[in-house]
This record gives structure tokens, sequence and C-alpha cells, in this order.
């Protein structure tokens, strides 16, 4: 269902209450899309994806924003995450938390002939995410597509929302710490996901990205 703009519709929730002091708001936005995963909520996560229309379920993902009311920036962020989790997600039965920085993830992009600093296309990738004095959000769903189809873990959608809610925050320095973590030589590497596919469940890889 497309929301009016400005609307805010009764999604099930109260908004004064979706940022408990018990748990930080990143952590509640991917406990949520994981949520929606393993219920098999293809219809929300559907919503999510589509990125130029502002549904319900995005609406409801940006309430998880800390201060979500007086936050337009960290809502927009928190709607972003969501998308981007919905488009690694499209078609898997089971959800994925990730690990690690964005930089770190894009180490795992690539192929059998090289992966991340050793990848061509990845290292265009992350520099132009790294140059972006914006949220560079085009890239940013660039390198989860990547990640699916090199069927390699995502980054921490929890870390995610969190760095890029102090992209802008130059003592920071988000930007810089993807860098360093994307030409980090002692990054450990991370097996293929199991996906739900019986085609990918036993896949592993080995440091230099062959599989058996």
């Amino acid at each position: 269902m497309k929301a009016e703009p400005g609307s805010e519709p009764d999604l099930g929730l109260d908004p004064d209450s979706v940022a408990s002091p018990h748990k930080p708001p990143s952590e509640q936005l991917t406990a949520w899309l994981t949520t929606l995963v393993r219920n098999r909520e293809y219809g929300d996560l559907a919503q999510l994806r589509r990125s130029r229309v502002q549904t319900n379920a995005h609406i409801r993902a940006g309430w998880y924003a800390p201060e979500a009311r007086e936050n337009p920036a960290g809502r927009e962020v928190f709607e972003q995450v969501a998308f981007l989790f919905a488009v690694y997600h499209r078609g898997m039965s089971k959800p994925l938390y990730g690990t690690e920085s964005l930089g770190a993830a894009a180490r795992r992009i690539g192929s059998r002939a090289g992966r991340g600093p050793d990848d061509p296309g990845a290292v265009r990738l992350v520099d132009r995410i790294v140059a972006s004095r914006r949220i560079p959000w085009r890239h940013l769903q660039h390198t989860v597509a990547r990640l699916r189809a090199c069927e390699q873990q995502p980054p921490s959608w929890t870390r995610l929302a969190n760095d890029l809610g102090e992209w802008h925050d130059r003592k920071a320095r988000i930007a810089y710490r993807w860098a360093v973590d994307f030409h980090d030589p002692s990054a450990a590497d991370f097996p293929l996901y199991d996906t739900g596919n019986p085609s990918t469940a036993s896949k592993q890889t080995n440091r230099k990205g062959t599989t058996t």
C-alpha cells in the first residue's frame, strides 16, 4: 500500500515506544527486518524494495531511528538500510545479520581470480563510496547487489545503520574507516552462506576464493 506524502498511517505500533531503552535502535531495526524474512512477510519485503515509493514498510522502518519524530535524516538512513536489506534478501528463506563494516564486506566481492583489493570492480566501487560527501546510496545498493551475486556475507546491518548515521560526522571518519577495512591484509574470509537453496547450502570458500 502506498502511503500519502507526509502521512503517518496506523502501522500497529506506538512511535514513541519504538526506541526501547533496552536495545539500541539499530538492533531493533535489524531484529524487525530479520523477522520479516523468517516469517516470510514477502509483502512487506517487496514494499521495502520499492526505493522510489514511500510505503508503509519504509515508514515503519524509519520509526526505529533514534528520536525518529524530530530526526528526518535518521529516518531516511533507517528506511534506506531496510531497502538494502530487502534487496539482499530477495528470494531468501533465511535471514542474515551480516558481519563487519561495509568496507570489510566489500573485500568479499570478486571471483576466483581475486577478491576485494584484487578485484578491479570492487576497488572502483569502494573508491566511489569513500569519495562521496553525501551518503552514496546508489553505490551502496551496487555493493549489496555484488555481495548477493557473489554469494557472500553482507555487512552487519546494525553496524551499517550506525555508520551511515555518522556519515557526516567528521570525527567518526566513517568513509576512511571503511577504506581501511577494505584494504586490511589481515582480514578473515567468510564461507559462502546457506541461502536455503540446496545448490548453495554446502558450498564453502577458502582464502583464494575457490569452492568445494
